[in-house]
C-alpha cells in the first residue's frame, strides 16, 4: 500500500490537545470512508476517556482559591462550588470531608474550591460571607446559590448537584 498524503489532525479535548497522524492512501474513496471511520471511532474512544486520559488531579479534591485568584477561578470552570471556611470552625470542620467526598465523586463535572476567609477577607466580604461554612455556587462566572451552615451529605449534595443542568 502506498500513501500519497500524510496529515496531522489537531482535537482540543478539555484543554488537552490531542494529536492524531492520518495517512491517506491512493487506493480510492472506498478507503477513505474506511480511514474516516476508524477516525471517528477513535475519536469517540478518546471522548469516552478509553484513550488512558488521566483525570487532572486538581477536579478531584477541592484546591485553594484566594482572592488573587478568586476572580480568574471562578470564570475558569463552568460549575464551581466555593468552600467559605476557617481552621477555628467546628462546623467548617464537619463539612470538609463532604465536600472533598463530593469533589471525588463529581470530578470532571464540578469544580471544588476552598476559600479561607481569615486569610481572604476581600473575597467574604465582597460576597457579604457573615457565617461560615457557606458554599458559594458559579456557573459560568455567575453566583448562582450560597449554601449556609452545615447539613449532611445528601442535603448538600441535593442542592449542589441541581446546577448540573
Amino acid at each position: 500500500m502506498t500513501f500519497s498524503n500524510k496529515y496531522l489532525a489537531k482535537y482540543n479535548f478539555g484543554g488537552e490537545i490531542i494529536k492524531m497522524e492520518l495517512l491517506v492512501s491512493d487506493l480510492g474513496e472506498e478507503k477513505d470512508q474506511e480511514l474516516e471511520r476508524i477516525r471517528q471511532a477513535k475519536l469517540q474512544e478518546m471522548l469516552r476517556g478509553g484513550a488512558s486520559r488521566e483525570q487532572k488531579p486538581a477536579l478531584a479534591k477541592p484546591f485553594d482559591v484566594s482572592d488573587a485568584t478568586f476572580d480568574r477561578i471562578v470564570r475558569k470552570y463552568p460549575l464551581i462550588v466555593v468552600d467559605c471556611w476557617a481552621p477555628w470552625c467546628g462546623p467548617c470542620r464537619m463539612v470538609a470531608p463532604i465536600v472533598e467526598e463530593l469533589a471525588k465523586e463529581y470530578a470532571q463535572r464540578i469544580v471544588f474550591g476552598k476559600l479561607n476567609v481569615d486569610e481572604n477577607p476581600k473575597t467574604a466580604m465582597h460576597y457579604q460571607t457573615m457565617s461560615i461554612p457557606t458554599l458559594l455556587v458559579f456557573k459560568n462566572g455567575k453566583l448562582v446559590d450560597r449554601i449556609v451552615g452545615a447539613m449532611p451529605k445528601p442535603a448538600l449534595e441535593a442542592k449542589i448537584t441541581c446546577h448540573l443542568q
